[in-house]
């Protein structure tokens, strides 16, 4: 199991990651995946900043997955419920930036 380099773009930035070979389909599509979710927050305009966007795009994944495991589906969340949570996280991240 050999490990190559992979180049992958996030939000017009490129990344070099190592991975094996094996599983260089599924990174590619991941960071697709990424990419396109913290697009989408950026162009909400409701988050400002990388890194918000980066945690903001995790959060709202890692939920996905979560709510997908309990359920035992892979049915997403409906794109209210991202809103409502997404929003919730930012109230949140503004009290903590603000102390």
């Amino acid at each position: 199991m050999s490990n190559q380099t992979i180049n992958v773009r996030i939000l017009d930035k490129d990344y070099q990651v190592a991975c094996p070979d094996e599983e260089r389909h599924a990174l590619i599509e991941s960071a697709q995946v990424l990419d396109e979710r913290m697009r989408m927050i950026k162009n909400s305009g409701s988050v400002i900043g990388l890194e918000r966007i980066a945690v903001m795009a995790a959060l709202n994944l890692s939920h996905e997955l979560l709510v997908a495991q309990s359920s035992g589906s892979n049915q997403s969340l409906d794109p209210e419920s991202l809103l409502r949570m997404q929003q919730k996280i930012e109230a949140q991240l503004d009290q903590l930036s603000a102390s």
